[in-house]
């Protein structure tokens, strides 16, 4: 592991990077050996969401074999398909039946790529769908919420009973009160590290630390000053760094306080 990589880490600190997509297919050379290096890494635990039924059994897989790795199974809004209703019943299955499925996800909307309304309209109610599956489940869920600001909220009021984290959060500091409200807590990724992340700044600035997730969304997003490689969790303390240098705080209260708040969320205990 280079230096420059393991300099960043504390000793005795363990963090929780609460979103990582180690199914994805540019962890296919190395995956059982950089999952198997966090605990050394001070990378303690680890919660893999699904995208899709196949994602999904995965993320399970890795579960059941890591034992700081956790699951989420979910329907991604851009892996909706034709017959999506067998892969819901296939994500009911797996959150039932699993113990260390600890929320449905990743669900939402997003917005960036599908301009047709048709088709907006179908995410729509298939996250609905989800929000139906995690309170009938009384599981968390982990939204994905990109350009799609006004319909992931009016979605999210409908179910007032369910809680969660809004990941990678890209909102503006108003619609965070409401959540805060609501209940959920906000994660964020690299991108808060990158020169242009002032509204992100604004939000971690005002959201108290006991509401906040750190997360890297391997392989996407890798912080500065890594950006453009492949991010994994090795990259987690980075964020933590960030908000404790946005917060005035020490990055070992961050670490720890973020920690707490996922293992609270997930029911990690």
């Amino acid at each position: 592991m280079p230096a420059s990589i393991s300099a960043g880490f504390k000793e005795n600190n363990m963090l929780f990077d609460t979103h990582a997509h180690y199914d994805d297919e540019r962890f296919d050379e190395d995956r059982d050996a950089l999952l198997a290096s966090m605990p050394e890494n001070n990378v303690g635990l680890i919660l893999n969401p699904g995208c899709d039924a196949e994602t999904s059994r995965k993320a399970v897989s890795y579960a059941n074999r890591y034992p700081f790795v956790y699951a989420a199974v979910g329907l991604h809004p851009e892996n909706i398909e034709d017959g999506w209703t067998q892969a819901l019943d296939e994500i009911r299955t797996l959150a039932q039946s699993e113990p260390r499925v600890r929320a449905i996800g990743e669900i939402g909307l997003d917005y960036y790529w599908e301009k047709e309304e048709r088709a907006r309209a179908r995410q729509q109610v298939v996250f609905a769908r989800q929000m139906e599956l995690a309170r009938e489940l009384k599981l968390p869920v982990i939204v994905h919420d990109r350009d799609a600001h006004a319909d992931c909220m009016e979605i999210t009021r409908r179910y007032p009973d369910v809680i969660g984290v809004y990941h990678c959060y890209a909102g503006h500091i108003e619609m965070a009160r409401e959540l805060l409200e609501r209940g959920y807590y906000l994660s964020f990724t690299g991108v808060i590290t990158f020169k242009n992340a002032k509204k992100a700044i604004e939000v971690i600035r005002e959201v108290p630390i006991e509401r906040l997730m750190v997360e890297t969304d391997s392989p996407y997003m890798a912080p500065e000053p890594f950006r453009g490689r492949r991010n994994s969790s090795l990259y987690i303390y980075r964020m933590a760094e960030k908000i404790a240098e946005i917060k005035g705080m020490p990055v070992e209260d961050v670490e720890r306080i973020t920690t707490e708040n996922g293992r609270r969320l997930f029911g990690i205990v």
